[in-house]
């Protein structure tokens, strides 16, 4: 699908919901450690190094503490971070799995940018138990998914009035195979 087309149906439908089927990539899409919901409260003193494939150490998940960087650098803005003290997930793996809501990090070699630039919300389907549902995690811009169960999503497709509204709310999911290497 072109740019255009995407848009023009978007402009149309206004409250529609794109469903991918993620068969033909999956070998080429690989999701990473889990997030703390952006909401929280932890989240909201953490910025994460990207994750990418064969990047192994930020693929276990590394980030830094804005508050550390504030610390040395007063005033400053996300957009200037040079140089920071870096962390691994393990330094706060508890605190993580707590405020955990389905958000992980990812990697998509060959991306299609047609659904990274879609207004709407985006679902890749790769066959198993849940949807994967493309999102921006915070406003470092860092992009992530939301694992969504598929039953849940169903569920929601059919009751809810707005498209924003489908899979806001979080059951924890069966274990799945995170590929970080």
């Amino acid at each position: 699908m072109t740019d255009a087309e995407r848009t023009a149906r978007e402009t149309f439908y206004s409250n529609l919901v794109w469903v991918i089927d993620g068969r033909g990539f999956r070998d080429n899409f690989d999701i990473y450690h889990l997030l703390p919901a952006p909401e929280s409260e932890i989240a909201k003193d953490l910025v994460w190094s990207k994750a990418k494939r064969h990047m192994h150490g930020a693929n276990r998940g590394m980030f830094f503490r804005w508050s550390e960087y504030l610390q040395e650098h007063p005033g400053a803005s996300k957009a200037a971070v040079k140089s920071v003290w870096i962390h691994g997930i393990g330094d706060i793996e508890d605190q993580v799995n707590q405020a955990y809501r389905g958000h992980h990090q990812y990697d998509w070699v060959r991306p299609r940018r047609v659904w990274l630039d879609a207004a709407a919300p985006v679902y890749i389907d790769f066959g198993d138990d849940h949807l994967v549902r493309l999102e921006t995690y915070d406003a470092s811009g860092l992009l992530c998914i939301k694992l969504v169960a598929r039953q849940k999503f169903l569920h929601d497709v059919m009751v809810e009035a707005r498209n924003t509204e489908i899979a806001t709310r979080f059951y924890p999911l069966p274990t799945i195979d995170q590929r970080s290497e």
